[in-house]
């Protein structure tokens, strides 16, 4: 029995683990356990970087293989061996059929099941496309292979909407913060007729945070369960590549399911509501004013004087000294660094805003289109410009501060151009206008300044 047993382990060792054949040019992999060059050269067909050893899935570095000379030599000598294994002791090493107990041989490629020889015959599978186990794993093995690099991209787009779930609840954050700071600020100045609206508002406001909160917080889990089911079934099938045939095969029909099933949920995406203070019954007017009379202006390069630099998307001006000697356009500015807008008004209401930046001398108003552009005097009613300066004006108390905001209200038929500060919402000065002719708006810049630049901007 002893020596039964001893000549059964060494036929157990000159097979492939694999095949279960005997071995056929023995490699050695790097845990030290050997297989058919063929065989395991199938098994880590089309892997990259994952080598994993068929029986102790052990990772093998580059996935080298070592020639066995002195095994390759012994197999020989076993092939002239007598063998102990009986028929029965065979057909127990494989999977058998439960129903009738045979040796699984046959796979069905329509309904993904291991047969035996007798299932054949059966009822169920008359029709069916058969093959061999061997064809069988080796297409299967090949189709798993082919679902791996699909799957790595899944879980990197998961991991990507996963990251860009988070950046929006950081971004949420922020814009929540920043509309709190922007009403904060406004509801300071008028405290006293706001201090009901604020409290409401806020709560709106938290509690539109709340929802879209709950909401990014259930994406960003819905993400990371997906990414978590791609990274399991990865995992599975890399696994599931390197088994038996017969293992290979088990089970075979779920995983393909799984992956075909598989849907990636969407980075949830949301808009959020902006927010305003309710302005006191002195300011509706001037809320009104901008939301129903505001005009979209951009400024005319053919009227700016040589020493102003329009942006491209002329909108903005700011002076710059240029050479004296360059020639002049009969249509700009040669005097004072001014500049006016592409379109004029010769009836209506109009209303635009101006942003100052900077420190400086500045102007800005309306002015007649035949308003002379070479005149050495000053621009002002008797020549036909109405404007506010900041070194003529007693509401010109910014001369400190970098940043102003000037909304410009013209109404034609009435005879008037107000001026208001954006900043604190208040009426600076409003003149009378004594005009038939059209009407345009006027932007000047001092001859001493620096760094200082005049924007037309716009509520959205």
């Amino acid at each position: 029995m002893a020596f039964a047993a001893s000549l059964a382990d060494l036929h157990t060792e000159a097979s492939c683990p694999v095949c279960l054949d005997y071995l056929k040019d023995p490699v050695t992999i790097d845990c030290g356990h050997n297989f058919c060059r063929s065989c395991i050269h199938q098994c880590w067909v089309d892997l990259q970087d994952i080598f994993p050893c068929p029986v102790c899935l052990q990772q093998c570095s580059n996935g080298s293989l070592k020639r066995n000379t002195q095994l390759c030599n012994m197999t020989d000598i076993v092939k002239q061996l007598p063998t102990t294994r009986s028929k029965r002791k065979w057909q127990e090493e494989k999977p058998l059929c439960e129903k009738h107990n045979q040796t699984m041989a046959l796979f069905c490629a329509k309904d993904l099941e291991l047969l035996c020889p007798q299932c054949r015959i059966s009822s169920n599978h008359q029709d069916h496309h058969l093959m061999p186990i061997e064809q069988a794993a080796t297409s299967h093995r090949r189709k798993l292979k082919s679902y791996i690099e699909p799957l790595r991209k899944q879980v990197l787009d998961a991991e990507n909407g996963l990251e860009m779930a988070v950046s929006k609840l950081v971004e949420l954050k922020h814009k929540v913060e920043s509309q709190k700071s922007e009403l904060l600020s406004e509801f300071q100045q008028i405290t006293h007729f706001l201090v009901k609206d604020q409290e409401a508002i806020q709560v709106r406001l938290l509690n539109e945070e709340k929802d879209v909160l709950k909401n990014l917080i259930e994406n960003k889990i819905q993400i990371s369960d997906h990414t978590c089911t791609l990274k399991s079934l990865l995992n599975e099938i890399t696994e599931k590549c390197v088994h038996a045939d017969w293992d290979l095969l088990t089970g075979v029909g779920s995983i393909h399911k799984k992956y075909e099933l598989l849907q990636n949920p969407a980075v949830f995406s949301y808009a959020l509501e902006r927010e305003h203070c309710s302005l006191p019954p002195q300011y509706f007017g001037l809320q009104n004013m901008i939301s129903i009379f505001q005009v979209n202006l951009i400024l005319d390069p053919e009227t700016a004087h040589p020493d102003l630099i329009i942006s491209e998307d002329r909108k903005t001006m700011m002076y710059k000294m240029m050479d004296p000697n360059c020639p002049h356009n009969l249509s700009e500015f040669n005097v004072y660094p001014s500049a006016l807008s592409s379109e004029g008004f010769d009836s209506g209401r109009h209303f635009w805003q101006v942003e100052v930046r900077g420190r400086g001398d500045w102007s800005l108003g309306v002015c007649k289109e035949s308003f002379p552009r070479n005149a050495i005097t000053l621009p002002s009613p008797n020549n036909g410009c109405w404007q506010i300066q900041l070194w003529a004006s007693k509401f010109a108390t910014c001369q400190s501060v970098n940043l102003s905001r000037i909304g410009v209200f013209l109404d034609y038929e009435l005879g008037e151009v107000s001026f208001y500060s954006l900043n604190n919402r208040s009426h600076l000065y409003t003149s009378t206008v004594t005009s038939v002719e059209k009407l345009i708006p006027y932007f000047s810049i001092g001859p001493f300044t620096n760094f200082l630049s005049i924007s037309i901007v716009r509520n959205e």
